[in-house]
């Protein structure tokens, strides 16, 4: 089976502890967790490089590439929660996923960081 990426900033500790949170539970591994700083070519690009500084992404094996609230939504699904993740993929919740989303990487960015 071929398994989505999952790219994260490795230099954020909240980023770095919610990707151990998710490898723990990838039981059916579904899911190459990696560092963006460390991800090979392909499927990193340049493009996608700076684009994983602001935000999770998620490549699927198809090749869709999703970021900040839909990769979150997505890893939901591969975790085994397909039925709260299909419903979230749902406007309005899909949207308030993303505002979610933003709120929390925003935070994680800032110099007060508590998370």
């Amino acid at each position: 089976m071929e398994r989505a990426w999952m790219l994260f900033d490795g230099d954020c500790g909240f980023c770095t502890k919610a990707a151990n949170w998710v490898m723990a539970r990838d039981r059916d591994e579904r899911l190459r967790v990696v560092p963006y700083q460390m991800a090979p070519s392909p499927p990193m690009t340049p493009d996608l490089q700076t684009a994983c500084a602001e935000a999770l992404h998620v490549i699927t094996p198809q090749g869709r590439t999703l970021r900040g609230g839909d990769a979150t939504i997505y890893t939901m699904g591969a975790l085994g929660w397909r039925l709260p993740a299909r419903l979230l993929w749902l406007r309005p919740l899909r949207d308030l996923v993303g505002f979610g989303y933003g709120i929390v990487a925003r935070r994680t960015r800032s110099q007060t960081c508590d998370l």
